[in-house]
């Protein structure tokens, strides 16, 4: 039976998921409150590192709102680009930080699958870092988090959790397509926002 913080958590992050993916600025208010009844959740179920994530994304989310609302000089954010330069470097330290906080988590913790928990956390940084700033590679970096989040919260018995990030994993194809467009469409006309 999956319990009504579960539900509830996963109801809140599915809408502001969705606002996230067409762009919308109500995405980062109704993420905090996910955030806050999914760090409860990961703690009862012994994931560490998702609970610390869920508390940088309640940091996150107000900085994020703050940026999207004002970010380019007063004016929304556009959607951009990261370059390959800066991709070259954050994935290797990535997969660094990875390695470092796995062991960590199973030197010093309880957690289950210490190392895939820390790629969720790591991974899940770097693509809310990209979507604080509207960069277009962010739905790259959530599809990876989606693929490995899937079989970590079904294996923990967070059957609701895992079907909805599957959900995500399409979602995230879906929205990568849509800013895409949207960013194609604001690199166009003169002065888009």
């Amino acid at each position: 039976m999956t319990a009504p913080l579960e539900i509830a958590a996963n109801v809140l992050m599915t809408a502001s998921i969705i606002l996230a993916g067409r762009n919308n600025i109500h995405s980062w208010w109704i993420g905090m409150v996910g955030c806050v009844l999914f760090a409860v959740l990961f703690y009862q179920v012994n994931l560490y590192a998702d609970v610390m994530l869920q508390l940088f994304f309640i940091v996150t989310c107000a900085i994020g709102w703050l940026q999207w609302r004002r970010g380019a000089a007063g004016k929304p954010l556009p959607i951009t680009r990261t370059g390959w330069r800066s991709l070259a470097w954050i994935v290797p330290a990535g997969v660094v930080a990875v390695a470092i906080y796995g062991m960590l988590l199973h030197t010093f913790t309880n957690a289950y699958a210490p190392f895939i928990d820390s790629a969720v956390l790591v991974f899940s940084i770097i693509a809310q870092f990209l979507l604080m700033s509207r960069r277009l590679e962010t739905w790259g970096f959530w599809l990876l988090v989606n693929t490995v989040s899937v079989p970590l919260y079904y294996s923990r018995g967070l059957y609701l959790t895992a079907v909805l990030y599957a959900a995500y994993w399409i979602n995230a194809l879906v929205s990568w397509y849509w800013w895409h467009v949207q960013a194609r469409r604001a690199s166009a006309l003169p002065d888009a926002i």
